[in-house]
Order: structure tokens, then sequence, then C-alpha cells
């Protein structure tokens, strides 16, 4: 299991650098006055652990473990990562600003292996968006949050106002489609983190549910 989280994450990675993404634009959508300044992706903001089945699919090879994600205050969580068998593999902690391994298997312990835990997580358990722009469609509210050369398109379910998907891009470009599946506003019950510019696919299933 080592030797292929070494090869896929490290070697697998490298290759397709060059693998180009599309430009990300919103469709059949109309603009509506935007009453929020501001709008939350609230799954993560319980004190409670947060313990998912963790899958990640890396190029046609399959890895899989347990993730649990603890908010230490109201900027910084705590991720960890075992494997099946109840090795650590990763500890880490982060927030928007700050990113701290406290412990990283050697054979992860690679620049881009970092950057991409890093990048992937600090979009993940962003909480707080001030609002651009506010558009709907037939099922959804949407709203366009950019920082810097960032955007980031949140979609609200109309008919319960829970966090449906999250759409990151970077220079106009796709990077991430996180998806979530909710029945509460502080708890996903699964999410699917889709990469656009790499062939990597991470899903979370829950496994303790938090009140």
């Amino acid at each position: 299991m080592l030797q292929f989280l070494r090869q896929s994450l490290v070697y697998s990675l490298v290759l397709v650098l060059a693998v180009s993404c599309k430009s990300y634009q919103l469709t059949d959508v109309k603009p509506v006055p935007a009453k929020e300044k501001t709008v939350e992706n609230l799954y993560f903001s319980s004190a409670e652990d947060y313990v998912y089945k963790c899958q990640m699919d890396i190029y046609k090879n399959h890895v899989s473990g347990i993730l649990i994600i603890k908010k230490l205050n109201e900027t910084t969580h705590r991720v960890a990562l075992t494997s099946d068998f109840g090795n650590k593999l990763i500890d880490f902690e982060i927030s928007d600003q700050n990113f701290k391994f406290n412990y990283v298997l050697p054979d992860l312990d690679k620049k881009i292996v970092i950057n991409f835990l890093k990048n992937d997580f600090q979009q993940l358990l962003k909480r707080q968006y001030p609002v651009s722009e506010s558009f709907e469609n037939e099922n959804a509210k949407i709203y366009l949050s950019k920082i810097d050369n960032k955007s980031y398109y949140l979609f609200f379910n109309k008919d319960n106002n829970l966090l449906k998907q999250i759409i990151y891009t970077k220079n106009n470009r796709e990077k991430i489609d996180f998806t979530f599946d909710a029945k509460k506003h502080i708890f996903a019950d699964s999410l699917n983190l889709q990469h656009k510019d790499f062939k990597i696919n991470i899903k979370l299933f829950q496994i303790t549910e938090t009140e």
C-alpha cells in the first residue's frame, strides 16, 4: 500500500501537469439581486469530530482509509488519515493562512503531495465567502465569490437551502468540483471531490454523524 501511495501521489501527479482544464461558465441561469453579502459552508463547523470512510481513485488505482476532521478553533481544523488497518498516514492542521504537519508518512513527505493536500483541504474547509454576484436556476440559488484570482460558485438547493455544490476555479479555469449530499447544514453525509486537471477523485462517506 505504501508503495502504491508513493507512486500514485507523486510520480503520477508529475506526469499530468500538462493536462489542460476548460474555462468555467455558468449555463441556464439568470442573474438576481445579491441580497446576501456573505454565504457559508457550515459542513465542518461543529466542534464534534467528523469521521468518514475515505476512498481515493488515482489514475485507475484505488486506496481507502479513515479520515477524521476536527475543528480546533474558528479558523483551524485538524485532519488525520489512517489506513484501513489503523496505521497513521497523515496528520496536519490547516487554516486559510497556515498549514502544519503533525505527522506524515516518510513516503508521502513530498512537496507535490503536500501542496495537493494543502490546496484541497483549504478549499474544502473554507467557511466564509463574500458574495460578488448572485444567480439562480430552476433548482438552485447560486452565489459567485471572487477572491484575488480565485472564484467560487456555491450552489444552494432551493427546497432545503442546503449547500449542494462548490465549483472552485482559478484564473477562470475549473479546478475542483465539490459535491455534497446532506440532511443538515452542519454535516455532509457524503462528499465527492473531483479534480478537473488531475485524474483524482476523493469520496467521503459518513461513519459517525454530528448532532
